[in-house]
């Protein structure tokens, strides 16, 4: 009896196809959601807002295209802080007064301590 051979077709570049679709997916997901805002292009940033809290200089930008802002604050010489909130908000506390600075990633800054009242 004759086998009959029936012609396999190819699933590599099929895997390749789902893999890259996959891979674009991801990358996407990871870029936009604010969790990669670092690699984004300069141009996606909005200009630095001036913002004055107490004695304290504090300069934020948002990212247009993503979920992130930045913040870099100055008491002066004597102190200073930078936040990144990538996709989720960051907090740090301040050396001198022990003023609490979080960022929220749509460029929200929000001030807490002793001297914030």
């Amino acid at each position: 009896m004759p086998v009959i051979r029936v012609p396999r077709r190819p699933t590599a570049p099929r895997l390749m196809a789902v893999t890259a679709a996959v891979l674009l997916g991801l990358v996407g997901w990871y870029l936009f959601s604010g969790r990669g805002a670092g690699l984004l292009p300069r141009d996606s940033w909005g200009p630095w807002r001036e913002k004055r809290v107490h004695d304290w200089s504090v300069r934020v930008r948002v990212n247009s295209w993503s979920d992130a802002a930045e913040a870099d604050g100055h008491y002066g010489k004597a102190d200073g802080f930078t936040l990144k909130a990538y996709g989720t908000s960051a907090t740090t506390t301040s050396a001198m007064d022990g003023v609490r600075f979080t960022l929220a990633p749509d460029g929200e800054l929000t001030v807490d301590g002793p001297r914030a009242s």
